[in-house]
Order: C-alpha cells, then sequence, then structure tokens
C-alpha cells in the first residue's frame, strides 16, 4: 500500500528528492505527505507538446539514480505479476496469440537471466512526467504508491510511453534501455509492450463509460 511504501522511505531514503510522510491512519485511509515546491514537469498525462529539454534531462536523470538504488532486500514489494498481466490482457483480446507467445519467450529468457544472478530494479512505479515536480533544488518524485522491484526498464518505459512528441528522448531512453545487455533490452520491451497495453486499455474504458453516460439535460 502507498502508506507502506512512504513509511518504508522514512528508513531508507531514495537518491532522489522524494515528500517525506507527516502522519499516517490506516485505520481511516488518511495519508499527509511533506508539501513539496516545484512546477509539474507535464499537467497531462500524454503532453500535446514536448517538453523542454531541460525538463526530460532532469526527469529521466532522476529516473536513472532511483533504478540505480538498491534499498535492502524485503523492503518492498513486486508489485507487478508480469504472468498474470499477460494473460489478462490476453483474455482481453488486447494482445493476440502471437503477442502472447512472444511475450512469454521474452520473460522465460529474462527468467533464466535473473536466475543466473541478474538482478530485479527498483523502480518509482509509475514515473509519468506528471509525477516529477521541476524545482531549481532539482527534480521531485511524488505518487510513491507502486514504487518496488521490477524488470529493469519499467520506469524507462512509462518515461519513453508519455514523450510521443520528444522522438529524441525516445532515442535516447532506448539507448540507456541497450546498454545494460540483452536481458535489460528484452525486459524493457516486455515493459513497453504492457504499459502500451494498459494505455489502450484506458482509453477503451474511458470511451465505453463516455458512451455510458447520458447527454447534457439542455
Amino acid at each position: 500500500t502507498e502508506m507502506a511504501v512512504y513509511r518504508s522511505l522514512v528508513r531508507h531514503r531514495p537518491p532522489v528528492r522524494a515528500p517525506r510522510l507527516i502522519a499516517a491512519d490506516p485505520d481511516n485511509c488518511t495519508l499527509v505527505i511533506e508539501r513539496m515546491p516545484g512546477r509539474v514537469a507535464a499537467l497531462q498525462r500524454h503532453p500535446m507538446e514536448a517538453p523542454p529539454r531541460a525538463d526530460i534531462r532532469a526527469a529521466l536523470g532522476a529516473i536513472c539514480r532511483v533504478n540505480a538504488w538498491r534499498p535492502p532486500a524485503g523492503l518492498f514489494d513486486m508489485p507487478l505479476d508480469y504472468v498474470e498481466q499477460m494473460s489478462r490482457y490476453h483474455e482481453l483480446g488486447l494482445l493476440t496469440d502471437r503477442d502472447l507467445g512472444d511475450l512469454q519467450k521474452l520473460l522465460h529468457g529474462i527468467a533464466q537471466e535473473v536466475g543466473r544472478g541478474a538482478m530485479l530494479q527498483f523502480c518509482h512505479g509509475d514515473a509519468l512526467l506528471s509525477n516529477i515536480l521541476v524545482s531549481p533544488a532539482g527534480p521531485v518524485l511524488v505518487d510513491w504508491e507502486h514504487a518496488g522491484w521490477y524488470l529493469p526498464g519499467h520506469d524507462l518505459a512509462t518515461l519513453w510511453l508519455v514523450l510521443g512528441q520528444a522522438p529524441g528522448a525516445r532515442r535516447q531512453i532506448s539507448q540507456i534501455a541497450q546498454s545494460a545487455g540483452p536481458a535489460s533490452r528484452d525486459a524493457f520491451l516486455v515493459n513497453l509492450m504492457l504499459l502500451l497495453t494498459r494505455e489502450i486499455r484506458r482509453y477503451e474504458t474511458a470511451v465505453q463509460r463516455s458512451m455510458q453516460d447520458p447527454p447534457p439535460v439542455a
């Protein structure tokens, strides 16, 4: 849960600026965290225009620092069940049989590398530009609810996803993802495919809801 994540961040601070926990009341589902200064790197989930290069550079640098962090084992969970997610999207018709087969092959290869000692990667879990504040003191990451251990490249794939108007930044992100070797490259591709599929699902759900809503009264 988000409360558990922020409690963990009290004991072990990440290598980027993040809101500090002030108070938590699980019984009343109340969480109070530090108010952080700065402006949001992007107000929209998918910005219509490319953000300033300096903002993208700051966001990417912060994400890479988070991904290089190694908090103590057992402190954070693995929030995403990749096998279950693939199966669910396949059942919904969002992945074809071929899509599922290709992803399973990639996941199998990655699992073998993990078995040989390759490590999972700590990720913010929702590295959208709308969750990054830009301030004179440096970037601030907020909304750590989904933080935990993922296959490498989850945060990079999330940032790649929302930078459709910045092809140069997308190329840089892809190069970073591939620089760690074939297993990290494949993990980035698996993350990207699932995140893209999630976005399609979000869009379809929003369209369905809009069609079900009654028309406004004149």
